[in-house]
């Protein structure tokens, strides 16, 4: 006996849709109406069903601030990740504290992406060149990158 298909389902709600995205990772507000407008079919039922997601705490702007520090942080500056978390259409104020924070550790963040990537020092101007390139394209600061590629202190303690 063959399965029929159930003609009355109806197609997912936005609600529905918006907490199948949230079930994978946190998302802000705006990534969440962006993602979702195409499928509004009446104005305001996005804004009514965000308004319901977020009056339960599904949507958390300071959630979705430390999911992208925690995954990030290890691998990318502080102007990268401000970047993301710009894009995501998050408060400035959030933002600027997120930056202001990772800022302190920014030196140490840098010197452990370049460890795991070179693990010593460049031998010549080109070397140096690419090591910077690598650790600038990342968000580092120029002034950290130019430490960590530069600073013989900085591999006395690799063993």
């Amino acid at each position: 006996m063959a399965l029929q298909p159930n003609k009355s389902l109806s197609p997912i709600s936005l609600k529905g849709r918006a907490l199948r995205l949230l079930s994978g990772r946190e998302y802000s507000r705006a990534e969440l109406e962006r993602k979702l407008a195409v499928f509004e079919e009446n104005p305001g039922e996005l804004a009514q069903a965000l308004d319901e997601l977020q009056a339960k705490d599904f949507i958390n702007e300071q959630r979705v601030v430390d999911s992208v520090l925690y995954r990030r942080a290890g691998k990318l500056g502080a102007a990268r990740i401000r970047q993301e978390l710009q894009t995501k259409g998050l408060d400035p104020g959030a933002v600027l504290d997120a930056v202001a924070g990772l800022q302190s550790t920014e030196l140490a963040r840098a010197r452990e992406v370049w460890r795991k990537k070179f693990g010593s020092p460049p031998e010549d101007a080109a070397a140096r060149g690419k090591q910077q390139r690598f650790l600038l394209a990342r968000g580092f600061s120029s002034d950290a990158v130019r430490r960590v590629v530069a600073g013989s202190d900085d591999w006395e303690d690799e063993s």
